[in-house]
């Protein structure tokens, strides 16, 4: 059976490390960086006060001690997620289209219309893409890959 006495007598005994403490060394001069903040000086700047008058900080500790002593605890802003395009259904194709010549679209999953990956460009899409534009081949139609591969050869003949 634990010693339940013993521990909450540890518990009343307990004395953190003054080294584990929160700004143990700059609540000394609290009131030193409120004045200097009070006058718009930046956290470098008193940093390197403190520094030079003995007291071991920086200037990222400093900052820290100002967000959340000095102004309460405010959190710091954050960038939103840019948010993504909504997804546009395309027009059907008219019924008076022969089969064969139909292209059937991929049906998009939920995940992917959740990723953080944007949507492809479509001919009447506002969305437009500022990447390269590489061609797959597998999606090409047999005429516009007969094209490609004739473009790839006249280029690589003129550079031999």
């Amino acid at each position: 059976m634990p010693d339940l006495e013993g521990l909450r007598k540890a518990v009343q005994d307990f004395q953190p490390n003054p080294h584990r403490v929160p700004f143990t060394n700059l609540k000394p001069v609290h009131h030193s960086i409120a004045e200097l903040r009070k006058q718009n000086a930046s956290y470098a700047v008193i940093a390197e006060l403190l520094q030079q008058h003995g007291v071991r900080t920086s200037r990222a500790r400093v900052a820290e001690y100002g967000r959340i002593v000095l102004n309460g605890g405010k959190s710091r802003k954050r960038r939103k997620r840019a948010k993504l395009m909504p997804v546009v259904k395309a027009p059907a194709a008219p019924q008076s289209a022969p089969a064969a010549d139909a292209k059937i679209a991929p049906t998009t999953t939920p995940a992917a219309v959740t990723s953080n990956v944007p949507p492809p460009a479509k001919e009447n899409s506002p969305y437009t893409s500022s990447g390269p534009r590489i061609a797959k081949v597998a999606m090409m139609s047999p005429e516009e890959a007969a094209e490609l591969n004739a473009f790839l050869k006249s280029g690589s003949a003129s550079k031999s």
